[in-house]
């Protein structure tokens, strides 16, 4: 326990570094949904256009990008999440099925928007670059952009502190065109994913990058800080969808308008309210001197016994919240782990495995508890060369503490394969290297699944 404790924060970071082939993120695993079974409120009243052009397209294709308590699978597969429940409900409202297409970054979702492949996605914030191809419906909450930095740094409270600096940020991130624009002298780098971006602050081949404050929240890491938020960029949270479609623009503003304002505060409490440490409370704060003095003079010890075995058990109650709030942590890492497509690993600094996920025992056709605790040249997982090869550079990485990522064909047990790979060291709250985690994707089989899911239209 006490080393999954200390390696917490780095496997927040590898729920989305992990989707690196993949993509850009607490609760305990599997909160319950909405359910749908509510009756339409009265005020969503649809024009004959509208309620024609649902009975045309029953379905709505929405470009999804794993970004946890926003929108995520469970272990069962199932999408989830505050702005799932969202479109659920719109659902219920209207009559229209929302079916999930998984994108695995932010630009392959634009992408998907762009040709068409999607309908709309819940997870993009609007900028000028966006509004000439998309359209966006009201907002339903927001949350500011922060400066993510590396510890012991100085605390990044405004752009102006990045000149001649350099700036990580995932490709067609919402903030990068107008920061290029007004801030020139930044250095504007841009990468794949959320993960690859914290993975160089972590090294300190950038200075800093810029996330949503809940997700920069969610996951924090022993190597790095969140600083300021950005002055005058608030993120809102709005449906996106490619223009040509204004019957689907009108139909979700009207579900939106007339969604039960406390029942959207529900569901973002529900998601959203655990992220922030509760407040602390105390008994006396602060006794006057007088009811001190009246105590002590009264002389009511029994009273005085009460109060005091209720402050035991506030403590030991708090502490029990404190255990099990840790424990739906970890519960809800594993959960996002596991459904993960890829497979995914971690080892300790010494080559001995750790942790995998799903994907990873199917993948080299083994079981954790068999290799748990072994190197890779330790079993039969992979040929010998390969497993002799991939250690070697895992023990390099180690000692380096240089993060990696590469596109390379390796031979496994059922043949040569095209991969992606990554691997990004990972330390504890001390500071200290802790292990490596790591993973990697099939090329050949993401671009045949890519080609099954989205066929070409005439």
């Amino acid at each position: 326990m006490l080393f999954y404790r200390k390696m917490k924060s780095a496997l927040g970071g590898l729920c989305l570094a992990a989707l690196l082939a993949g993509a850009p993120e607490g609760k305990a695993a599997q909160l319950a949904t909405h359910e749908g079974g509510a009756p339409p409120p009265a005020a969503l009243e649809l024009d004959a256009a509208e309620r024609q052009w649902i009975r045309d397209h029953p379905e709505v294709a929405v470009a999804s990008v794993q970004y946890p308590l926003y929108l995520f699978q469970d272990e069962h597969g199932h999408w989830s999440g505050l702005n799932n429940d969202v479109l659920q409900r719109i659902g219920a409202m209207t009559g229209l099925a929302f079916v999930h297409r998984e994108s695995f970054s932010t630009e392959q979702m634009l992408e998907r928007l762009e040709s068409g492949a999607a309908d709309i996605s819940t997870t993009l914030a609007m900028n000028d670059e966006r509004k000439a191809f998309l359209d966006f419906s009201h907002a339903f909450g927001g949350a500011g952009w922060v400066f993510v930095g590396r510890a012991g740094a100085p605390l990044l409270t405004s752009l102006e502190q990045l000149a001649g600096r350099v700036l990580v940020l995932p490709a067609r991130h919402a903030l990068e065109e107008a920061i290029r624009r007004e801030y020139p002298a930044i250095r504007v780098r841009s990468v794949k994913t959320y993960a690859e971006a914290r993975a160089l602050v972590e090294s300190g081949e950038a200075h800093a990058t810029i996330e949503n404050e809940i997700g920069a929240q969610l996951y924090p890491s022993g190597l790095l800080k969140v600083g300021g938020v950005v002055e005058g960029r608030w993120e809102a949270d709005h449906l996106a969808l490619r223009k040509g479609q204004p019957e689907l623009l009108g139909i979700l503003n009207k579900a939106l308008e007339a969604f039960p304002a406390e029942e959207l505060r529900a569901i973002r409490l529900r998601w959203l309210g655990g992220i922030a440490p509760p407040p602390k409370s105390g008994f006396c704060y602060p006794l006057s001197w007088w009811g001190c003095w009246l105590m002590f003079f009264v002389g009511v010890f029994g009273v005085l016994s009460m109060l005091w075995n209720r402050r035991l058990s506030a403590v030991i109650r708090q502490r029990l919240d404190v255990e099990r709030h840790l424990g739906d942590q970890l519960a809800f890492q594993r959960a996002l782990i596991d459904a993960m497509p890829d497979p995914v690993f971690v080892r300790d600094p010494e080559g001995r495995l750790v942790m995998c996920n799903k994907s990873y025992e199917e993948s080299l056709s083994t079981r954790f508890d068999r290799v748990q605790g072994r190197r890779l040249i330790d079993v039969d997982t992979l040929p010998e060369s390969t497993a002799r090869m991939l250690h070697d550079e895992f023990m390099a990485q180690m000692g380096s503490r240089k993060t990696r990522f590469s596109k390379r064909r390796l031979l496994f047990k059922g043949g040569l394969k095209d991969i992606y790979q990554w691997t990004v060291p990972f330390y504890g709250v001390d500071g200290q290297l802790r292990g490596l985690v790591g993973g990697w994707t099939d090329i050949n089989q993401r671009k045949a699944e890519g080609g099954a899911e989205c066929p070409r239209k005439n």
